[in-house]
């Protein structure tokens, strides 16, 4: 069953939410502690979550950017905010989609269907050696540590851990994140390659991967 955590502070619309995806058979679960909201929505460890805008001690919009920085979890923001902007920055933000109150309940439920029918066409998990890499959470798991990456360290990792054994040019990478959505630049590769690498080395793997002088990047 796919868990879904509700970020809205409105009691009325959480029991509405709740009710509707519980419903359609889903594990609905309210967040009721706003401070530190990051490591507390992290650590429920949902499936999707719906991100108000306006929510206590945080922007929402902030809090998506803080959730993205160490999670791919897909967010869905629902807002009463009829203001373009907004739409623009959550999408810029990592959003998989948008809504607007009042939203219609069957136009909600389809969007969910259709993140969950793209996440479930993804791989569930890659492995390497003893570790469990799972994209659609961001995480690594080895044993019982688990390491958080953001969007970017997932991306470079799973391909080239998808290309083992092959020497993935700098350029690839770079067009992969485009392609993604992500802005970044020759530099910001350099720093996201460093930065994933420190993760690695935090449980155990720190030559995992290597740098071939003005090729790229490999996965042996």
């Amino acid at each position: 069953m796919k868990k879904i955590l509700i970020v809205e502070d409105d009691q009325t619309l959480q029991e509405e939410l709740k009710s509707l995806l519980d419903n359609a058979m889903y594990e609905s679960v309210i967040l009721k502690d706003f401070n530190n909201s990051k490591d507390t929505i992290l650590k429920e460890n949902p499936d999707l979550i719906l991100l108000d805008i306006n929510i206590p001690n945080i922007n929402g919009e902030i809090l998506l950017k803080q959730i993205r920085s160490e999670s791919n979890v897909p967010i869905i923001m629902v807002t009463s905010k009829m203001n373009e902007i907004d739409e623009v920055l959550s999408m810029s933000y990592g959003a998989d989609d948008y809504i607007t109150k009042p939203y219609n309940p069957t136009i909600l439920l389809l969007r969910i269907a259709a993140i969950f029918k793209r996440v479930d066409q993804e791989p569930d998990f890659l492995k390497y050696e003893d570790l469990k890499i799972v994209p659609r959470k961001g995480i690594i798991i080895r044993g019982s540590d688990t390491i958080y990456l953001s969007k970017n360290e997932m991306l470079i990792l799973s391909l080239l851990i998808s290309n083992r054994s092959t020497i993935v040019e700098r350029e690839t990478i770079v067009t992969e994140l485009w392609d993604n959505d992500e802005f970044v630049d020759d530099n910001t590769l350099t720093v996201n390659i460093s930065r994933l690498r420190n993760k690695l080395r935090d449980i155990g793997y720190s030559d995992m991967i290597e740098t071939r002088k003005g090729q790229g990047y490999i996965i042996l």
